[in-house]
């Protein structure tokens, strides 16, 4: 699953907030992601994101190959990772970005300068600085939702039924079964980076695992290709 070791050293403040007994993750099937980008929608209508930034996006691609000219179409949810040993904590010069004791990387926006350094660190281009607030903004797994009893928006208006989302420390959670189920076949993204990301993909097609560009298509008039062999 996720890679580990390296990224200790990446280890940022002490966590705080949240339940230690908990340690919430997502789990998406692209098998089931139809890129009808619903959860896009809901998350900017929930968290009231200015237009043309995105928490979440549905990536879509049309890969070629270079030796036969067969295209092949994909999707590829993107979000914050929440990742166990996350890069943008120990870089914020103030604190802002933290790391909650249940896993969930969050902002407080009172303490954040805009700097964006969090925004650099980030190996899944998962953050940004709102031109609003002029703060670092990002996927918080709709916490505020999540502790009201709530699924993050994007979960519950998924219509395919693709993303998951739950305690991992939980045997009988929906997320902790679809682990366990997929272990061999769940992949993470850049696991190179040894962040330990706590998003965890069901039928990602190996070429997707590092970086790569897509657009929401959604929102840009052009599709996205990648030439890969």
């Amino acid at each position: 699953m996720a890679a580990t070791g390296s990224a200790a050293a990446l280890a940022g403040p002490e966590r705080h907030g949240g339940d230690a007994a908990q340690r919430f993750a997502m789990v998406i099937d692209l098998r089931k992601c139809i890129g009808c980008q619903a959860c896009t929608v809901a998350c900017s209508t929930e968290n009231q994101i200015p237009i043309g930034k995105f928490r979440t996006i549905v990536s879509q691609y049309d890969v070629r190959d270079v030796k036969s000219g067969a295209v092949e179409s994909f999707t590829l949810p993107r979000l914050c990772n929440h990742c166990d040993n996350p890069p943008c904590v120990p870089v914020c010069p103030v604190q802002a970005t933290y790391q909650q004791k249940d896993g969930k990387v969050l902002i407080d926006a009172d303490r954040c300068v805009g700097c964006g350094y969090c925004v650099e660190a980030c190996p899944y281009d998962a953050r940004f600085i709102n031109p609003l607030t002029q703060t670092a903004d990002k996927c918080t797994f709709c916490t505020h939702r999540v502790e009201a009893g709530l699924l993050p928006a994007c979960v519950e208006t998924c219509t395919g039924g693709a993303r998951n989302f739950g305690d991992v420390k939980d045997p009988r959670s929906t997320v902790s079964k679809l682990l366990a189920e997929y272990k061999d076949e769940i992949k993470v993204l850049r696991p190179e980076m040894g962040t330990s990301p706590h998003v965890y993909y069901i039928g990602l097609d190996p070429r997707f695992e590092g970086r790569v560009q897509g657009q929401a298509a959604l929102w840009a008039g052009a599709e996205s290709e990648e030439e890969k062999s």
